[in-house]
This record gives structure tokens, sequence and C-alpha cells, in this order.
């Protein structure tokens, strides 16, 4: 199995620490074209989102499987009907832990639930490095969707911090939180190659574009 990982940075780096000799980098120096692309057997995309629109075409092409962990882009409209018709698959997500999945099964429940209690109100806090270019984080515009619910969230930009997600729920009688703490980033490349490889290993899937969260749930049922 080669997988092209397209963007170096810290996130693609560590995906590449894991695939070891079956990863090919591909960077801003070093772009890759379809051809390239042809010869391998899926990509995993970590570029910045200003970056995300030149790659459509040359990935749409070589017709592979995608992992994209881009966020602050706008994705075209019609994309669901050009991967579909390219006959491949294209998983996106803003954060590709692998446990984040069940604190996003946690934040469902208590977007559900709250219409038991008294004057809910939900907050979302998250912090991230300093050179992270988009704020609010991709994963806390995610939890604000899982949760269902009107919430206020703000960001903060501080040092090294890999990501720090907090959900609160207050309450005149109670508080409720949930929070996740990244300590490393090879936690979202253990997440993004998971996914690759069930993308590999899943000929009965549907061609098309699928959000990670939803093809988490349908490929692991507990």
């Amino acid at each position: 199995m080669k997988i092209a990982v397209i963007g170096t940075g810290k996130t693609g780096g560590a995906v590449l620490q894991l695939l070891g000799d079956n990863g090919v980098a591909y960077d801003s120096k070093k772009k890759p074209t379809a051809e390239d692309l042809k010869k391998l057997d899926a990509a995993i995309v970590f570029v910045p989102g200003e970056a995300a629109g030149a790659l459509i075409s040359p990935l749409l092409t070589a017709g592979i499987p995608a992992v994209w962990g881009t966020t602050g882009y706008v994705w075209p409209d019609d994309l669901d009907e050009k991967v579909k018709k390219a006959g491949t698959h294209w998983v996106i997500g803003t954060n590709f832990s692998l446990g984040m999945n069940l604190v996003r099964q946690a934040i469902e429940i208590l977007g559900r639930g709250a219409e038991l209690l008294e004057q809910p109100k939900f907050s979302i806090h998250e912090v991230h490095h300093i050179h992270k270019k988009d704020a609010p984080s991709g994963t806390a515009l995610s939890w604000k969707e899982w949760l269902g619910r009107d919430a206020e969230i703000t960001s903060e930009r501080i040092g090294d911090v890999k990501g720090i997600h907090e959900l609160l729920l207050e309450t005149p009688f109670e508080s409720i939180s949930v929070r996740h703490r990244a300590h490393d980033r090879k936690l979202f490349a253990e997440g993004a190659l998971w996914t690759a490889e069930k993308l590999l290993d899943s000929p009965e899937l549907e061609p098309g574009l699928y959000k990670f969260e939803a093809f988490f749930d349908q490929i692991f049922k507990p």
C-alpha cells in the first residue's frame, strides 16, 4: 500500500512517520499531479484552506480515495456529485481523533436531552497553537453542529497547544462539561490513516463524499 501525504506540516508529518516507506510526501514545493496520484492507492491531505482548491482537480482525475483534514475552506456545492462521477470515495473531517467520536455521541445526547433541563445555556471554548490560522477551529464548529443548539464559541491561540475543546452546559441548578485534549498530533494522523485503510478495505461502500463522523458510524458499529 502506497499513500500520498499532501501537506507535510505538523499533522501531515505525523502521518508520514506512521506510514514510513509506504508514504509519498507532497508539499508546496513538490505538488502532486494526477499522473503521480494514479500510481498510488489513496491520499491523505492536510493542507491549509487556501491550498485545497488547487488539489481537487488532480485528485478527482486520479480517481483514488482521499482523506481530507483541511479546515477553513468552503467546499464546492457539487463536490459530492463530482466524487461520485469519478467513482471514488472522499472523507472530510475537522478532527480525525477516533476518541473524538465517543465525545461526539455524548454531545449529541446533551443536545437532545437539554429540553429536560431548566434554562440550559451552552458555550464552547477551544484552544490551539499560535500558528493555527482559522478561528474558531473546525472541530469547535463541528461540536456546535453535533449539539444542535445555540452555543457561543470562544477561541484562544497559545504556544504549541495541540487542541483543547470544552463544552459547558449551565442551568440555574447545575453545570455539566465535556472536555477533550489532544496530547500528540499522531492522534489525528492515526485516525486519518485508519480512515484511508478502511476506504481501501470497503469495496461495498458507495462512491461519494462522506463526513468523517458519518463514515465512522458506518464502519464502526458497537
